[in-house]
């Protein structure tokens, strides 16, 4: 028995887009009796991918009734053409108001799946396409699993969002292919980057029991099910070891928990706790106890905010708010990159990949445009190895990039960025260089940090044609893309910059010209408040630490390290020359990059984390130590103070664009939700600004 009735799961989730579950027989040559093939679809096409909700759950197991009804020989369920099945409807999760509706959620989705677990005749998901989450969940509910060799997602990536597999997934997966690898898939995965696995990975850790091409695949499935019902082909099955082995996956489980999360995640230290059950393999209690803990995460502030978070990244980041209409941008055929070093490099690499057309670097000298061509060149050679790119695919990409000493390589290019040195005076040298060989038309962009754009522009005889457009590092796997319009940046310019950001993969939030902009005044501002508490004779060990219940990436001295110093100091300088109330420059600082040091920690073989004694010498502390509270509070009331400010002049159109930044372009974790429900939640925006950034029951409880 469900727990919830079709009538009563249309009036709790009226809004909820219905996963049809549709049963038919069909018959397959070498069977005596039919199949029963159940396929989900929502009735949109592969770019709304089917979702479970209360109503599609209700669907799915009245479709399974109905095949179980007709004495098959076998049930099967598969998706619409290219997706399974992506999980759970986060919109229910996420309107949930009470634990008893939470609690419904879980059982009705345990209740349906294990159908397919405990049916008498054997049960088969024919995955034809994108599977995660709960879609994932149903596939391992099933007693065997056939995948198309091109599905293009495959993941439990509920642990990124603040969740947990709430649909047994933390039960059938470690008792199918072993804790080790679970915990690669449920832990390992998800806080990396929501890393997917290929089909053959699938494969290799026992999820797919085999692979079919995908022009015939149905057919195939059903040809290998006919087998598999015969007694013709027993798919392998792995020896689980529920003692040492199941205790070192544990452990190495909650490594990766603290070590990503700082046990700030409550989705991910319940999915260790399930993780510890699944070594009983019962599934009376395993799911007792999975929907127990999804209804205490559903109703918590953290998924709200993690869930706040995913639609911020998979809506607000694909309609930019404040873009001009798509049909002003111009068509770029041919890129040029202003440098030839790492940075520039990167971004060569990445516009050749995406817009497959010619791109080419210049530089000061040979040698150094020699060296970026030749960066390139060996990435490409590195895919090629890969197996990312084919023989002629990586000849094409090499023959697209070249370079040049004479910046009239750059006449016909139509997008010319430029990645040099970030010295104002430099950047609008060379903007002026480049001017006089391109177009009208053409489109001068700059990767500036923290320069003005408006003052870079201003002496151009086409003003209206700059656009900052800031990558963050590395290039090709930050998905940021700030792109800022400075004071005369024209609305073709702007939709350029947005039509060229899509095509590189980007989320392009708009950006007003601000000192630094968004993330990088936000950091710098972080920042500072952390070292400015070491300077006055915290600890580096205490104030370092300080941050830590946030669960952020990365701690504050570790973050200076991956920057740079010297880059941190002149973005501290160049704020402090625009707000120099709240942007303070360091002595410290600038002795640390004066001696050439570039971090604060250093690491023995062992991993022993302490203090360069070099730097512990060179730093003057002050007689005024706070303690790791003290710290955190003062970093945290900081940024409010700035998002405010940011906020009242118009650096973004709304606090949801630097949630967005902060997310994609600092790391800030997914169940923060950003940075201003965290300020919200905690209380520290209205202490600091007199009011909250959202609207009450944005990325939190309803009040």
């Amino acid at each position: 028995m469900t727990t919830l009735t079709a009538d009563e799961a249309r009036a709790l989730f009226p809004d909820e887009v219905v996963t049809t579950a549709r049963t038919r027989l069909v018959t397959v040559p070498g069977l005596t009796g039919q199949v029963a093939l159940i396929t989900l679809d929502n009735g949109h096409d592969h770019t709304r991918p089917s979702t479970f909700g209360p109503q599609s759950l209700v669907s799915l197991g009245a479709a399974f009734d109905e095949a179980a009804a007709a004495s098959p020989v076998a049930i099967a369920v598969t998706g619409k053409p290219f997706v399974f099945a992506v999980g759970a409807d986060l919109t229910a999760v996420e309107n949930a108001s009470s634990r008893e509706q939470a609690l419904a959620i879980g059982r009705l989705g345990h209740d349906v799946f294990r159908k397919f677990t405990d049916s008498e005749v054997p049960t088969f998901a024919f995955v034809n396409g994108a599977v995660l989450g709960g879609g994932l969940e149903l596939a391992l509910s099933c007693h065997y699993r056939t995948f198309a060799s091109n599905a293009a997602a495959i993941a439990l990536p509920e642990v990124f969002l603040g969740l947990f597999p709430g649909w047994g997934g933390t039960q059938l997966l470690p008792n199918l292919i072993g804790a080790h690898d679970a915990v690669t898939v449920i832990f390992e995965n998800a806080l990396n980057q929501n890393r997917m696995l290929k089909p053959a990975q699938a494969l290799g850790l026992g999820i797919a029991d085999v692979l079919f091409d995908s022009a015939d695949y149905l057919e195939q499935s059903l040809r290998w099910l006919a087998s598999v019902v015969r007694g013709e082909v027993t798919p392998a099955r792995r020896e689980i070891d529920r003692g040492e082995a199941w205790d070192a996956a544990v452990a190495r489980a909650r490594a990766i928990v603290e070590g990503r999360t700082k046990g700030a995640a409550p989705g991910a230290l319940k999915a260790l706790e399930l993780l510890e059950l699944a070594r009983h393999n019962d599934l009376d209690a395993g799911y007792a106890a999975e929907t127990e803990a999804l209804a205490d995460v559903v109703m918590s502030d953290e998924l709200r905010a993690g869930l706040y978070s995913f639609n911020l990244v998979q809506k607000r980041a694909k309609r930019p708010v404040g873009a001009p209409d798509r049909s002003l941008a111009r068509k770029v055929t041919k890129v040029g990159v202003v440098g030839a070093g790492l940075m520039a490099s990167q971004m060569a690499l990445l516009f050749a990949r995406r817009l497959e057309v010619p791109v080419v670097l210049t530089d000061v000298d040979q040698a150094r445009v020699d060296k970026g061509v030749g960066y390139v060149h060996g990435e490409v050679d590195k895919l090629l190895g890969k197996g990312r790119v084919s023989p002629d695919q990586a000849n094409r990409l090499k023959a697209l990039v070249t370079g040049s000493l004479d910046k009239a390589a750059f006449a016909d290019a139509d997008f010319v960025i430029e990645a040099v040195f970030e010295d104002l005076d430099v950047k609008k040298k060379v903007f002026a260089e480049v001017e006089e060989f391109v177009s009208p038309e053409a489109v001068l962009a700059t990767n500036t940090s923290s320069l003005s754009i408006t003052d870079m522009a201003a002496d151009l005889k086409h003003p209206e044609r700059v656009v900052g457009f800031h990558f963050f590092n590395p290039v090709a796997v930050m998905p940021l893309l700030e792109v800022v319009r400075a004071a005369r940046t024209d609305d073709a310019t702007l939709a350029t910059a947005f039509a060229v950001g899509k095509q590189l993969k980007k989320s392009c939030v708009l950006v007003k010209d601000a000192p630094a902009f968004v993330v990088n005044r936000l950091l710098t501002r972080f920042m500072g408040e952390v070292v400015k508490s070491i300077d006055e004779g915290t600890p580096f060990e205490v104030a370092d630490r300080a941050t830590e219940p946030l669960g952020l990436p990365m701690s504050p001295l570790v973050l200076l390290q991956l920057v740079g110093p010297p880059v941190a100091l002149h973005v501290a300088e160049t704020m402090h020359g625009a707000f120099p109330d709240r942007f303070a420059v360091s002595e410290n600082m600038k002795a640390f990059v004066a001696a050439g040091k570039k971090a604060v920690w250093q690491w023995d073989a062992a991993g022993k984390q302490t203090v360069d004694p070099e730097v512990q010498e060179l730093w003057r502390f002050g007689d005024r130590p706070l303690t790791g509270e003290q710290v955190r509070a003062r970093a945290l009331e900081a940024l409010a103070e700035e998002i405010r400010l940011m906020l009242d002049e118009g650096v973004v159109a709304e606090a949801q664009d630097i949630d967005l930044c902060m997310v994609l372009g600092a790391g800030w974790p997914f169940w923060l939700g950003g940075i201003t429900p965290y300020l919200d939640r905690s209380g520290i925006a209205e202490k600091v600004t007199g009011k909250r950034f959202l609207p009450p029951g944005v990325a939190s409880l309803p009040a």
